[in-house]
């Protein structure tokens, strides 16, 4: 039921249905407010959503964006504040192995939860490593649960930062140590080193540069599993916009916002091409950095004017090529990571000198062998990525597109061993940053948003209420706690708890009970049926 005041429903504008709008949308409709979402793409999920492609008697289903869906307990938290079981309403598959990871064409790990077998792969070509998995993952599960705090609290200034008692965790999260040397105290050999860094490309950034926090991405893999929903990632942001619908939000497409309204220094509305809408609170899950630029007013933003936002460090980009293909792969599993042979010199190129590597690293997602239903009856779809750098003169993706998707093929052919791709190729689309800048609105298509180094963390990051605009908040990658889908999905629950608070409302039943962890934990995978 919606809170009236002063006669009417309370309004909350949502600008944009990416999942973290979506999630937003689902909660401060349960907490009684009247929510509009304005999404400027014919379809719900950003980059979470789909493309689909007709061919033949069907078509070919991709994810646009992210392929790995991680870290459950968040977004089944939310369902379960809302009354719903987000497994019921979601069908989901635990893979094992959750991904192959080839270290150039020298060697190979199946990466599987299993701790023991993942011993006996590590074995194969680090012994000496091996044997302190255990260890790392015990170290990691500590590391998380006392850092889970940060993560599921607004830091809206520097005294939250200092109540918190950060100092106490010093010792544990080492901020003076990147990932890589965090890892050192574990694996001597830089390859398991990769084997539990390479997570890092979830926040864009490279292990020799991202925070040594973050080792517990890699744990939160093995502790609760890498799952593939049926249908692909976006078909979790089509159920979101489903629930969402049903308690009541209504969901606009195609109607992009192009202007904030203001009384003062405070948002009241916004205004599209076809309306005006006015509310008491705005939430915004477009990306922070271009959003802000189009929609808000140099003049209005003082810690993050547009000159401090050309400033900033950010991620990476990706190189996107989406393949359907006649027949299948199965010796391929699901998820398939090939590291660079000069791993050094490719995150170089990425990030400091900004160009094109001839030997990119690239992920490739062969989703059908889970999940048939992404491609027409005898055939199949390959997801392939390639980390990049953002947009940058150094490279011209007018003249360089087409060369670097032969650079990518080739290795597709030569290095995961897929000889006959090109004769069986029937779908290609591609995806490079300038289309990631333009077509998405992605500030100088920077895929992972603002980067994760100390600097652009916890109260330095944009913060859950906006502090540059009053009646203001962030959700998604570009605000606290930061990218990847389990902090997006938390971003939405740390700002809808804040907003329903600031309009006089109860937020304690969003922090419903969490997950039972350990019922994931006890899971048992579904094998790939890939060798």
């Amino acid at each position: 039921m919606n809170v009236h005041i002063n006669g009417r429903p309370q309004r909350v504008v949502v600008v944009g249905a990416g999942p973290g709008g979506l999630a937003a949308a689902i909660l401060l409709a349960r907490g009684g407010v009247a929510v509009t979402v304005l999404e400027r793409l014919p379809h719900v999920g950003g980059r979470t959503s789909a493309l689909e492609v007709p061919y033949a008697n069907g078509r070919f289903r991709f994810d646009v964006g992210p392929t790995f869906f991680l870290y459950p307990p968040v977004l089944e938290r939310i369902y379960r504040a809302v009354g719903r079981d987000l497994w019921a309403d979601i069908p989901m598959v635990r893979l094992d192995p959750q991904y192959r990871i080839m270290f150039g064409t020298e060697a190979k790990i199946d990466c599987t939860p299993r701790v023991e077998e993942m011993m006996r792969q590590v074995a194969r070509i680090a012994p000496a490593d091996a044997v302190n998995i255990p260890r790392f993952l015990d170290d990691n599960r500590v590391k998380l649960e006392r850092f889970r705090p940060a993560l599921e609290s607004p830091f809206l200034s520097w005294r939250d930062l200092v109540s918190w008692d950060l100092i106490k965790l010093v010792p544990l999260i080492r901020p003076w140590a990147s990932l890589d040397d965090e890892l050192k105290r574990y694996f001597a050999d830089p390859r398991i080193r990769l084997t539990f860094s390479f997570q890092s490309k979830y926040l864009g950034m490279s292990p020799f540069r991202c925070p040594g926090l973050f080792s517990i991405l890699s744990f939160l893999e093995y502790e609760y599993g890498v799952w593939h929903p049926t249908g692909g990632c976006s078909a979790v942001s089509e159920a979101m916009a489903g629930l969402a619908r049903e308690l009541g939000v209504q969901i606009h497409l195609s109607e992009g916002v192009e202007e904030v309204l203001f009384d003062g220094q405070r948002a009241v509305g916004v205004r599209t091409a076809r309306d005006t809408y006015l509310a008491d609170a705005l939430v915004v899950n477009a990306d922070f950095a271009d959003a802000m630029r189009r929609l808000v007013p140099n003049g209005r933003r003082r810690r993050w004017t547009d000159e401090k936002l050309a400033q900033k460090r950010y991620s990476c980009s990706t190189f996107m090529l989406y393949l359907g293909i006649e027949g299948r792969y199965d010796e391929l599993p699901h998820h398939t990571i090939y590291t660079s042979q000069n791993y050094l010199q490719n995150l170089d190129d990425i990030e400091r000198a900004h160009v094109l590597s001839t030997d990119p690293s690239i992920y490739v997602q062969n989703a059908c062998v889970t999940d048939p239903t992404l491609a027409p009856p005898g055939h199949s779809t390959l997801y392939v990525l390639a980390p990049v750098t953002h947009e940058h003169p150094n490279v011209d993706w007018s003249t360089q597109t087409e060369p670097f998707r032969e650079v990518v093929l080739r290795q597709l052919e030569e290095k995961l061993g897929l000889a006959d791709l090109r004769q069986r190729i029937r779908v290609c689309r591609c995806i490079t940053p300038r289309n990631w800048a333009e077509d998405y609105h992605i500030y100088r298509g920077a895929t992972f948003n603002l980067a994760h180094n100390l600097g652009q963390m916890l109260h330095l990051r944009p913060r859950n209420r906006f502090e540059d605009v009053q009646g203001v908040y962030l959700v998604g990658g570009g605000t606290h706690p930061g990218s990847g889908l389990p902090v997006i999905y938390e971003s939405a629950r740390i700002s809808s708890r804040i907003l329903l608070a600031d309009l006089g409302l109860d937020a304690a039943w969003i922090d419903a009970p969490e997950a039972n962890s350990a019922r994931l934990a006890a899971d048992t995978p579904a094998p790939s049926t890939a060798c």
